[in-house]
């Protein structure tokens, strides 16, 4: 009689008791990169991707999804730079930086992740110039952050001697000035920028010297052409 009333009283305790919650864990910090290196067995370019496969999908946890948004992004920083200093010539963590984790509903964090790849790209420009170009346009047209955008491609433009940026790239500046209104100091870039020499596609030199025509007619130093017939 007592182990029925006691089974019955275990059976009506755990009936009581509220169905159990999936809890997201929090983003652990990563080990130091010389730890990793030595844990990579002399792969470490095959670590960085698995570090990456496993931060990508550490937002699905088991019986929880976690936006991207609400993980610490000092500890995705942290993941992404140790990431890339094992694969320095690699393109995920930049990448992730950029389009993943930058372009979240939060503007603090797309700002720590467009910082955090303008930071990078410094260290290589003719390899990471493509991501910090995407996040001065998303800067641009996501935060409305002009001056931001600016810097970003000042720095693209004055990074690229000697390397394979093309020269759309090199000039998103120039386009940033004109969409700001500041169409002197964007028709003096393209003045000088032919005049340097540096431009020697037939294309690229038509197209910025009808820009310097366009922008010229615009602060009325040309005169419109006067329509044929």
């Amino acid at each position: 009689v007592v182990l029925a009333v006691a089974l019955a009283a275990q059976v009506l305790w755990n009936a009581a008791q509220p169905p159990p919650a999936a809890r997201a864990e929090k983003l652990p910090a990563p080990p130091a990169a010389p730890v990793l290196r030595a844990l990579s067995l002399g792969d470490p370019v095959a670590l960085s991707k698995a570090l990456m496969l496993w931060l990508q999908a550490f937002d699905n946890q088991a019986g929880v999804s976690i936006p991207f948004a609400a993980l610490d992004y000092g500890r995705v920083e942290a993941w992404l730079d140790v990431a890339l200093a094992l694969d320095p010539s690699g393109q995920y963590p930049l990448l992730a930086a950029a389009r993943l984790y930058g372009e979240v509903p939060d503007d603090r964090k797309m700002r720590a992740m467009a910082d955090f790849v303008y930071r990078k790209f410094q260290d290589d420009p003719a390899r990471r110039w493509p991501w910090l170009a995407h996040v001065a346009v998303l800067v641009r047209h996501r935060l409305g952050d002009m001056p931001l955008a600016l810097k970003y491609a000042r720095a693209i433009a004055d990074n690229s001697e000697g390397n394979a940026i093309p020269q759309w790239a090199r000039q998103m500046h120039i386009f940033l000035l004109e969409e700001a209104g500041e169409l002197e100091a964007a028709r003096l870039l393209i003045g000088g920028l032919l005049e340097s020499g540096r431009i020697t596609d037939a294309h690229e030199l038509r197209f910025f010297r009808q820009r310097l025509t366009d922008l010229e007619r615009r602060q009325g130093m040309v005169e419109p052409r006067a329509p044929n017939g």
